[in-house]
């Protein structure tokens, strides 16, 4: 078979955020064969972060416009690509392999899938990116936010909830992946939580199924019992709230292995903690997904370097030994408007650079 549709399908989503690394076995290859067909690797190649119509997308591939619907439509069903309606019209968009076509996935997986994604991220070749705003951020769990800290809307999980009328819930693609395997943890699988025309597309497509608003302050409550680190896109008006364990979460568990996440996370927030005041209760141990806290003889021991500001330790410390912090403003990261423009931004620091 001839590869060469795949491999310049490899190199259009390496320029998207979050790049697709070349593999120095070919699995990148084998791992796009199996999800697309020759033909749509052709066509998604003109795919752009622009939402655009059918009839724009025919004529710049130069195939007839109702092909390019049919292949268009067939893709967004295969979460492939990203689609929404607006007045009646059709757009597509592409989308970063993550985030985007490895969680649209989330129904097709298998343990075939399974083993050409392991096949692929075991091979990549080890690269720099420049240093950029990442597509997620760590928002506080809502209850750890004291009010001298002045969180901003976009920091507050239920402002931002508050600013959509449209949700969405999937389940967790990363737990699932685990699950197929065989080596699933105890947090809730359901747990993706979608917004406007992300939700549109998740429950047209079967990926997620349409909630209210009050299942998913609930969900978001058991996510804070099941200690689920909060993860918005990383845009004021956000598209998607992951809700991770430091175990399954493919951004947790690569984080924990540097030995300094607080510098590589974007967080508004720190934890603090006061040695006299600990009484040696030990709840926050298993709340916190990076390690950041131990015991050291009657008292907790917390490595700062390892807090991402999460504010789970926070809610279950009976004696307030720990609190949350706001980092000064230089060292909080700024926050894009919409999704769209973080990728714009992440696109525009891989050029750049």
């Amino acid at each position: 078979m001839d590869k060469s549709c795949y491999k310049k399908l490899a190199e259009h989503l390496d320029q998207l955020p979050g790049g697709f690394a070349p593999s120095k076995t070919g699995a990148d290859i084998e791992l796009l064969q199996r999800l697309f067909t020759p033909e749509e690797a052709e066509l998604a190649i003109h795919l752009s972060l622009n939402q655009e119509s059918a009839q724009s997308i025919a004529v710049r591939s130069g195939l007839p416009l109702a092909k390019t619907e049919e292949s268009l439509t067939e893709m967004s069903k295969k979460g492939l690509i990203f689609s929404t309606q607006k007045q009646g019209t059709t757009f597509y968009q592409a989308v970063p392999f993550i985030i985007g076509i490895y969680e649209f996935q989330v129904n097709r997986l298998d343990a075939d899938l399974i083993q050409d994604l392991d096949n692929y991220w075991e091979s990549i070749e080890p690269r720099t990116r420049p240093k950029t705003i990442p597509q997620l951020r760590t928002i506080p769990v809502e209850e750890s936010i004291e009010p001298h800290l002045e969180a901003l809307p976009y920091e507050q999980v239920k402002q931002l909830v508050k600013m959509h009328d449209r949700y969405a819930v999937a389940p967790c693609i990363c737990r699932r992946y685990m699950r197929i395997k065989g080596h699933a943890c105890n947090a809730p699988e359901e747990s993706c939580l979608i917004f406007g025309e992300w939700a549109d597309y998740y429950v047209q497509g079967g990926q997620g199924r349409s909630i209210k608003q009050d299942e998913l302050l609930d969900i978001l409550n058991r996510a804070d019992s099941a200690n689920l680190v909060l993860q918005p896109t990383n845009s004021k008006d956000i598209a998607v709230i992951c809700c991770c364990c430091g175990c399954c979460c493919g951004i947790l568990t690569s984080l924990k292995r540097f030995r300094k996440p607080a510098k590589l996370v974007a967080s508004s927030f720190y934890a603090q903690l006061d040695t006299t005041l600990c009484n040696g209760c030990w709840d926050c141990l298993d709340r916190c997904q990076m390690g950041a806290l131990s015991e050291n003889g009657e008292c907790v021991d917390f490595n700062s370097d390892r807090c991402i500001g999460c504010g789970l330790c926070v809610t279950t410390c009976p004696s307030e030994a720990l609190t949350l912090e706001r980092k000064s403003e230089e060292n909080i990261l700024p926050v894009p408007d919409t999704l769209d423009k973080t990728w714009r931004e992440i696109s525009r620091a891989q050029f750049d650079s």
